[in-house]
């Protein structure tokens, strides 16, 4: 029987776990998890990565397997070539990842947007609909454009970058106003604005009735679906659909973005498009690595 590993390296845990690439339905068949702590370096990191990767590859050869492919994702930039091109979180940036992973089989690493993406695509919310736009709204917040099965990267790997780069607008005077959406819609900046460490804790706070946490998450999810409209008017896709802890939770925060994303959509026939959530949850990133790493590098 042959297998896949995927691997999900986000700033907070590495996550693995192995496909049955016969079985061909997205089921893990183990796991395997250990927390990222990026401080210690990108060294330290990538050995954890090996670790777990050479634990499963154990695992599966004892019970007469055999692992054909490694696919990771990785919340950098990723460029068309599997080298990580960005160190924000992780501290590869021109480090000999890919082939790292290569020793111990045929490895490649995207982008865990594309990873997260691909999974759906193929076996999650997106099946049926092509294209569809992906995005995953938590700690950051990232989107692509997935046709024919295939996320897209862009040139450089970089067509990934919804929430980070500033938009600059006029304010009332005429002045030039500089916004990062990420800085006021993503996970990391709501429990910085609201004080808390988690934000399930706003959530809890909305379900209470409080006012503040409830019109916080409303407006994030709102700033988050007007660019998402925005996509949708740009590159007109079949369906949206939307991952990760902010953007899978039901409450304020989702009716904000989907009232958002229909608010902004320009053409009357694209405005009542499918916002759908993501079904793999936390399983879409691994289930997504390991299908990159049976496909190879296209």
């Amino acid at each position: 029987m042959t297998y896949a590993i995927g691997i999900d390296v986000g700033g907070t845990k590495i996550a693995a776990g192995v496909l049955d690439l016969d079985a061909r339905n997205g089921v893990i068949l183990m796991r395997a998890q250990r927390p990222t702590e990026p401080q210690r370096g990108g060294e330290a990191v990538l050995a954890d990565v090996l670790a777990l990767a050479r634990g499963l590859q154990d695992h599966v050869e004892q019970a007469g397997g055999e692992i054909a492919a490694i696919g990771m994702g990785v919340c950098e930039l990723v460029n068309r070539c599997g080298e990580v091109t960005s160190d924000f979180m992780i501290a590869w940036k021109g480090a000999a990842v890919q082939a790292t992973l290569n020793e111990i089989a045929p490895a490649v690493v995207e982008a865990d947007v594309r990873a997260h993406a691909l999974g759906e695509a193929i076996y999650g919310a997106g099946r049926g609909s092509d294209p569809f736009v992906f995005a995953t709204v938590g700690t950051g917040i990232s989107a692509c454009l997935v046709q024919g099965g295939v996320p897209f990267a862009g040139a450089r790997g970089n067509a990934l970058v919804l929430a980070t780069g500033p938009i600059s607008i006029a304010g009332p005077d005429g002045a030039l106003q500089s916004f990062v959406l990420e800085e006021h819609a993503s996970g990391s900046a709501l429990t910085r604005r609201y004080g808390v460490d988690r934000t399930e804790q706003i959530f809890a706070a909305a379900q209470r009735g409080e006012e503040r946490a409830h019109m916080m998450l409303h407006d994030a999810g709102w700033l988050v679906g007007g660019a998402l409209g925005w996509l949708a008017s740009v590159l007109d896709p079949a369906a949206i659909v939307v991952g990760g802890g902010l953007g899978s939770a039901p409450g304020p925060y989702w009716d904000g973005l989907v009232a958002g994303v229909r608010a902004h959509i320009w053409s009357d026939a694209t405005r009542a498009l499918d916002v759908r959530q993501a079904t793999l949850g936390n399983d879409a990133g691994i289930i997504g690595a390991a299908l990159y790493g049976a496909r190879g590098r296209k």
